[in-house]
């Protein structure tokens, strides 16, 4: 029996004691916290059932509350699949770090799968202290197949003001030329990863290359970009991995 559409949220709340006083599972968003190297507490998000179908709205809300350390991560990739209802689906990440706080998001890669549909949104708000490592990378299609449509946008405010606001769109229906080489160039994997650190406010990031299809873009802000394009997902993370440890040693 085809499933119906799915509406889920899981929540995450970290403390400065290493504590997590909230870790709620929510249908195919199943929290497990796993063992972390360092000061960090970490949350590994664990795929319950398929999801995203087509029409699922999912969600999660997480809370790094004054002085606290997290670590989320996933045990796999995120599949974006084509359902029963039509419509897109819909996956929200809402991060809040208070002062102090630091947050390393590092997720697997969302894999547009051919006739999906998914909306990713990340929304963050930081505190004027907090620290923030974020990861986001996209395959489209699987091995051999055309993708899917994926949308991605995300939101970053620090101390109530804006730090990044970007919308990335692939697939059938998105604006022509996301395939040319202004954009992928023919490749089928692409990522960024966001850095804030208010280190950088004393000694700014300098704009530099990574190869042929990456760059470090300092933004204005305490925060460094890194957008990369790459064949395959073995090869995003690579560079994705090296700039990650030039820029964020916390």
């Amino acid at each position: 029996m085809d499933r119906v559409s799915l509406r889920a949220t899981a929540r995450i709340a970290a403390d400065a004691d290493g504590g997590l006083p909230l870790l709620v599972s929510d249908g195919p968003l199943a929290l497990r916290r796993t063992r972390a190297a360092g000061p960090y507490a970490r949350v590994t998000v664990v795929g319950a059932m398929s999801a995203p179908l087509g029409g699922d709205r999912l969600a999660i809300e997480t809370r790094v509350r004054a002085g606290a350390r997290l670590l989320v991560d996933s045990a796999a990739a995120t599949l974006a699949l084509p359902g029963r209802d039509a419509g897109p689906a819909a996956y929200d990440v809402r991060i809040d770090v208070e002062d102090d706080g630091v947050l390393r998001w590092l997720p697997e890669q969302t894999v547009s799968v051919e006739g999906s549909h998914l909306r990713l949104r990340t929304t963050a708000e930081l505190a004027p202290t907090a620290r923030l490592v974020l990861r986001e990378e996209q395959v489209l299609g699987r091995h051999g197949e055309p993708p899917g449509t994926l949308t991605t946008r995300l939101t970053v405010r620090r101390a109530g003001r804006p730090l990044l606001d970007q919308e990335l769109s692939f697939g059938p229906g998105a604006p022509g030329g996301w395939d040319g080489g202004a954009v992928l160039g023919g490749h089928r994997a692409t990522g960024q990863l966001l850095v804030v650190d208010p280190a950088f406010e004393e000694k700014p990031v300098e704009t530099r290359l990574l190869g042929e299809h990456a760059v470090i873009a300092p933004l204005a802000g305490p925060a460094a970009l890194v957008t990369a394009v790459a064949p395959d997902a073995l090869a995003l993370r690579r560079l994705l991995d090296t700039a990650l440890a030039a820029l964020a040693p916390f």
